[in-house]
């Protein structure tokens, strides 16, 4: 038989449920008192009451319904390191545009599509950006022969372009000149830098430029042999480097090096005084003399200094072409 209505904690969208007693109830007969008698009408109520019971007890398998609250704010540790990143972004990009002469701004289209090629050659060659730091992105197409030094974040953090300026990359067609090889290069504490000692070669060319330039080295790698129909390739040793200021500066923007990447003498000063590529170099020299002796004295590195040097081609043959907007290669 059912007895009264109770609550029950089983299900917390209903408010009630049937409570059933453990038997039937001794009911009082003509016969005497005390027998067990069961009617057709009492079976009934009890599988009634089996029902709604089970019915009840299935609900405690839903969940509750509730009203979906705010979004979920970002913890105050996450917002602070954002805020900290653009503080220093703005501050590099202030710096490169007084220090650099000749050096190229933001821009918001062409920023897009350089991030996109960043993004690309770090997916192929299978490199997680897992802290926020600046990377030098270098384009060899023949029609863009620039870089830019951008802002990298890990997950969905924003990529931000602070800014750039013409190089010049492997020439093609010219014996003993190798066409700059694109990926990803670390710049690594077991390769050591130099710098430039500022001296004349045999055609009064100072290759790597004043003395005191800094020569980035990263260590031998496979090239193609510009003068080779057939892409035969070789090995070099991939410098990023400064050039003669009085001859070959000025043709920066044009493919005209062996393999390596000139740049200009005030981005060279940029990236060596504000230790762009030495975040490992930094690391290691309070240990090791001959690192602190490449890094200048004076310098002011910056918190997000990384150590990745990505080489990239948008040109319409390339890889990469994919990515560029609207017929518009990264260069602007």
């Amino acid at each position: 038989m059912l007895s009264k209505i109770v609550p029950t904690r089983f299900n917390p969208g209903a408010a009630w449920v049937l409570h059933i007693m453990r038997g039937p109830r001794r009911l009082r007969t003509r016969h005497g008192h005390g027998r067990r008698r069961r009617t057709g009408r009492t079976t009934r109520h009890l599988g009634l009451a089996c029902a709604i019971a089970l019915l009840a007890l299935g609900g405690c398998t839903q969940a509750p319904v509730t009203e979906a609250g705010p979004p979920a704010q970002p913890p105050a540790a996450a917002i602070s390191a954002q805020a900290a990143v653009a503080a220093e972004v703005a501050r590099l990009q202030a710096d490169l545009m007084r220090e650099v002469p000749q050096a190229i701004p933001p821009d918001p289209v062409s920023d897009r599509v350089w991030i996109a090629l960043a993004k690309q050659r770090l997916a192929a060659s299978a490199v997680v950006i897992d802290q926020a730091q600046v990377i030098v992105v270098v384009d060899r197409n023949p029609r863009v022969q620039q870089l830019r030094i951008i802002a990298a974040q890990p997950a969905d953090g924003p990529w931000s372009v602070i800014g750039g300026s013409k190089v010049s990359t492997g020439q093609a067609g010219r014996r003993g000149y190798f066409i700059t090889p694109t990926g990803v290069f670390p710049h690594l504490t077991d390769i050591l830098d130099y710098r430039a000692l500022g001296t004349f070669n045999e055609n009064h060319i100072r290759g790597l430029g004043r003395k005191g330039m800094r020569v980035w080295d990263f260590g031998w790698q496979t090239a193609e042999k510009g003068w080779q129909p057939d892409h035969e390739t070789g090995e070099i040793r991939l410098l990023v480097h400064a050039t003669d200021p009085d001859y070959l500066e000025q043709r920066l923007g044009h493919p005209a090096s062996k393999g390596c990447i000139r740049v200009p003498a005030s981005m060279n000063r940029f990236l060596d005084f504000h230790g762009i590529l030495d975040a490992d170099y930094e690391r290691a020299a309070a240990q090791d003399a001959r690192l602190a002796e490449i890094l200048l004295p004076d310098r002011r590195p910056t918190e997000l200094a990384g150590r990745l040097l990505v080489v990239v081609d948008s040109s319409p043959d390339s890889a990469e072409a994919s990515v560029r907007l609207g017929g518009r290669t990264a260069g602007r």
